[in-house]
């Protein structure tokens, strides 16, 4: 018996890994737009500034 033959295939974790990429920059750019949308004041009040965004 040859080492391979046992084994496990795991071509499912290659897309398990990928959709969470996926999700990390899914939430990364709502948080962006939510910080867009964000009056200087309200920065401010984060403790950021616009140019920082």
């Amino acid at each position: 018996m040859e080492f391979f033959e046992n084994r496990p295939n795991r071509p499912f974790l290659g897309f398990v890994l990928l959709w969470r990429k996926l999700q990390r920059l899914r939430e990364r750019v709502k948080t962006r737009r939510l910080l867009r949308a964000l009056s200087d004041e309200q920065l401010k009040d984060l403790g950021l500034r616009r140019s920082e965004l």
